[in-house]
């Protein structure tokens, strides 16, 4: 096996093991869960882990790149309007390319898949233009969106309340697996060719903005739809009974996810196809690499989706729909805490972000701050998704403080680190969000007889909003250690001064002079 390829099998082992095992404790002490249906969970585990390893491999080797040329290539244009006509093309090209964006659509009711899928990547689209635009204007992050979530909170009065969670869901899950990578290393490339101070700052923020586009995209498609009193088709666990029943179930999903990653796939391919045709970015060589980089992109995409959608998703469903009819039905908050904590690192394009932060900052800030933080503020935002379904709690009690809290923060840390908290918030919703914390909230607010478009939905959103304060505390954190170390090194400096000018050649000269220390 290639060396690298097993080192991202570990990392992913190691990554899922925690959530597995999370589950397996409560089947057992809380929920007996059948064996078939364990048997399920475990092989999809199987399935993920080897899924996320060839998915890193093969994003770092095609996706990554790929972006990084686009972004230099396009710095590099001259017509400001070209190159937002590109970035629009690639927006909307790349989200009708995200598997999550396939997931919700099949969740939302009353709204058409391929309206709704659309509408999104046309949000996407014009917000990815904008967010290009913002770079070569050097406009502030912080600043415009405060001005962008301020239009969002106040659209989200005006349209239908039981569309406002799927539209902040709409926003988390467009950025994903496929759209991350591309995203973020299109805004690396853009901003290296600069060159300038503001240039790492501004690598950063694409995928923040880009989040933003469909939310407000589907809170206008909610003016026009009314998804109240539709149903939603509920996951349900396959009968197995046997292990070659297991197989079989496997096997006969296997081809539709394989169709469903190919139609994805198919549109990205083709831009790297030409794209290398009309520049010769990359090297014969280079050309193989990312060749091979899309076949390992591939097949860890069919793996991991299969994996999640037929053991994953209908476990989450069955927990969420148990652990809701127990009579310590509060137990829901302590269990959705632990399983944010640790479903986080299960998110492939979290390793993506967290090695990008980690190449843009020269290590100050390292992949495992990155993890730790994450965790520390998904698991929060699990838990407050969980305290929802079991009280009613508005979606507006929590988003509207968070975001405030977070424009805040905003103001006062560098700029870096607004783009990261803003990147991460985004990338944090991705693929295990929405196939297992979903279902989970879906089949908990089921038993409980709540309201799901209200008190389901907003789990994705949740997820996406509490990073964007935890990382942005990390860099206030950042930001008072640097000025500390600056301060002392002063004083350091100060006092090394001071004793060169009373121990140096001058006193040495009037100690010979004078020895009984006299003028």
């Amino acid at each position: 096996m290639n060396q690298k390829l097993k080192e991202k099998i570990v990392e992913s082992l190691s990554s899922v093991l925690p959530i597995t095992l999370i589950v397996l404790v409560v089947g057992v002490i809380l929920i007996p869960i059948d064996l078939g249906a364990l048997v399920l969970f475990i092989t999809g585990a199987v399935m993920l882990i080897f899924g996320m390893g060839f998915f890193q491999l093969g994003a770092e080797m095609a996706l990554s790149p790929l972006g990084e040329g686009i972004g230099a290539a396009l710095s590099r244009k001259k017509r400001l309007r070209s190159v937002l006509a590109i970035m629009f093309l690639m927006g909307v090209i790349i989200t009708i390319s995200e598997p999550d964006l396939q997931v919700l659509a099949g969740q939302v009711p009353a709204v058409p898949n391929r309206i709704l899928i659309w509408t999104v990547a046309g949000g996407v689209g014009v917000f990815l233009a904008m967010a290009v635009f913002r770079i070569f204007l050097q406009i502030r992050l912080s600043d415009i969106l405060i001005v962008l979530y301020a239009v969002v909170l106040i659209a989200s009065f005006l349209v239908p309340r039981d569309f406002v969670a799927v539209a902040f869901d709409s926003g988390g899950v467009t950025t994903g697996p496929m759209t991350v990578p591309f995203i973020m290393a299109t805004g690396i490339g853009l901003a290296s060719v600069r060159g300038d101070k503001n240039a790492a700052n501004d690598s950063f923020g694409l995928v923040a903005l880009s989040s933003v586009g469909p939310v407000l995209a589907v809170m206008v498609l909610g003016c026009f739809f009314r998804p109240a009193g539709a149903r939603l088709s509920g996951v349900t666990l396959a009968e197995v009974v046997t292990t070659r029943d297991v197989v079989r179930v496997f096997l006969q999903n296997l081809p539709r996810y394989m169709h469903e990653v190919m139609i994805s796939f198919v549109p990205v391919l083709l831009v790297f196809l030409v794209f290398q045709l009309c520049s010769a970015q990359f090297k014969p060589r280079q050309v193989m690499r990312i060749l091979i980089g899309f076949t390992y992109t591939y097949i860890g995409l069919v793996l991991f989706l299969c994996g999640v959608n037929v053991g994953f998703a209908p476990v989450g469903t069955f927990l969420g729909r148990a652990l809701a009819g127990l009579e310590q039905r509060w137990v829901l908050v302590p269990i959705g805490v632990l399983i944010g904590y640790f479903i986080v690192k299960a998110e492939p394009a979290i390793q993506v972000l967290n090695r990008q932060v980690a190449a843009a900052t020269d290590g100050a800030i390292p992949a495992q701050d990155m993890n730790r933080c994450l965790s520390a503020g998904v698991a929060i935002s699990v838990g407050l998704a969980m305290l929802r379904v079991l009280t009613g709690l508005p979606l507006y009690w929590i988003v509207i403080p968070g975001y405030l809290s977070a424009l805040l923060l905003s103001k006062l840390v560098p700029g870096m680190f607004v783009g990261i908290a803003f990147d991460s918030g985004g990338v944090a919703s991705g693929p295990m969000t929405t196939t297992f914390l979903l279902p989970l909230s879906i089949g908990a607010s089921e038993e409980l007889g709540g309201s799901i478009l209200t008190d389901a939905f907003g789990v994705v959103a949740l997820v996406a909003l509490t990073p964007l304060i935890a990382v942005q505390l990390m860099g206030f954190k950042y930001q008072m250690e640097e000025k500390r170390q600056l301060k002392t090194g002063i004083k350091q400096e100060a006092a090394a001064q001071d004793v060169y000018y009373f121990d140096g050649p001058e006193t040495a000269q009037r100690d010979a002079c004078c020895p009984d220390g006299q003028d």
